[in-house]
């Protein structure tokens, strides 16, 4: 089982509608597929989504990495030195994307080479997650019909709204209106994306305080140290660390400095066995988790929900899984399908998906 090869393909697939946040907006998923081949003719895959105004990475910065520093430094190992491959990639600074995607298709390589589902190898607790969809800026009519129509095509019942413009009063009035257009049996959060100070969030929270959400996430920088410690220390809703809190060191880091009383797992940049280390400890400190999601593609999204269903605490919460409705293609032979608002992980072994080779071609950008 040792690793003979890796390979970074860039590929390019539009959205139907672009998905805008305070941080910035996605218009086409240019992401990455990466591949690992081992000396068992066993083939792994993941998904690599760069998100420069978050982490820098671009597509371009993806694939030199693992093709000039990552690649060489991973052929050669067994899919089971993970720690190894972990420790040679963590002497290069940053590039979370990169790890991730490489981590995870060692998973998925292993699981095939062992013949299990990944979920399996991880923890093996459940085989589905309830479904969050994410609704980024538009007007408030516009919101609360994608919301409608996600839950009567596909039975969501939770939603993550995008907020963060300025005046507050344009998002706290979307967030209203989707309370009122959807009822008290749907389930509302809010997500910043860094976008309001310290005093816009706490009047937007404020504003917000009988709408019954869930959490609050990302709404200030993380760098504004004791504005974000005064923030969380007045709200009645856990604060979800995400951009803040990628390593496990963060997570320790923002809790303990009061800066944050929940955390965002992302697949698309901790992997498998980083996103491992967030999980454990934040179950050790008591801490609510949810699955992220980076508008993730398919092959993404079902990284998300295999990790997700690994573990009581992870599938404990609806995941942010469904954003890939929103593209005009994918990658899978099989694509995805949400009903009754879960997602189930796919039979068979490693993460249970083959690419199509024909949507590969069509997409594939170094050609």
């Amino acid at each position: 089982m040792k690793i003979t090869r890796v390979e970074a393909i860039p590929f390019a697939i539009p959205y139907r509608k672009p998905l805008k946040f305070a941080s910035g907006e996605v218009h086409v998923a240019e992401h990455v597929l990466v591949r690992v081949h081992t000396d068992d003719g066993i083939t792994g895959v993941a998904e690599a989504p760069p998100r420069p105004f978050t982490y820098g990475e671009t597509q371009a910065g993806i694939v030199a990495v693992i093709d000039d520093l990552f690649a060489p430094q991973v052929v050669g190992l067994s899919l089971l030195e993970r720690e190894t491959m972990t420790a040679r990639l963590a002497r290069t600074v940053g590039n979370p994307a990169a790890k991730a995607a490489l981590d995870i298709a060692v998973w998925d390589a292993l699981g095939r080479s062992l013949d299990v589902q990944v979920t399996e190898l991880l923890g093996g607790y459940t085989d589905r997650m309830r479904v969050c969809h994410m609704l980024g800026f538009d007007e408030p009519a516009a919101m609360v019909a994608e919301a409608q129509r996600m839950r009567d095509q596909h039975g969501i019942t939770t939603f993550k709204v995008k907020v963060g413009r300025r005046p507050v009063g344009l998002d706290t009035a979307v967030v209203r209106a989707l309370r009122e257009g959807l009822g008290d049996d749907v389930e509302l959060y809010v997500d910043g994306n860094r976008g309001w100070t310290a005093a816009e969030s706490a009047t937007a929270m404020r504003d917000m305080a009988g709408l019954g959400l869930l959490f609050a996430e990302e709404l200030c920088p993380a760098d504004d140290v004791l504005g974000r410690r005064w923030l969380v220390s007045q709200l009645d809703v856990p604060f979800i660390a995400d951009e803040s809190a990628v390593t496990p060191a963060d997570v320790t880091r923002e809790v303990l400095g009061g800066s944050a009383t929940a955390v965002s797992i992302k697949c698309a940049r901790t992997g498998f066995t980083g996103s491992q280390r967030v999980h454990h400890l934040a179950e050790g400190l008591g801490l609510e988790v949810v699955m992220g999601n980076q508008v993730d593609g398919q092959l993404g999204s079902l990284c998300t929900v295999a990790f997700g269903a690994s573990y009581r605490l992870t599938s404990h919460r609806a995941g942010e899984l469904s954003n890939f409705l929103d593209m005009t293609d994918d990658l899978l032979t099989e694509p995805l399908e949400i009903h009754d608002g879960e997602l189930t992980i796919r039979p068979g072994a490693g993460l249970g998906i083959e690419i199509d080779p024909d949507k590969l071609a069509r997409y594939r950008q170094d050609t």
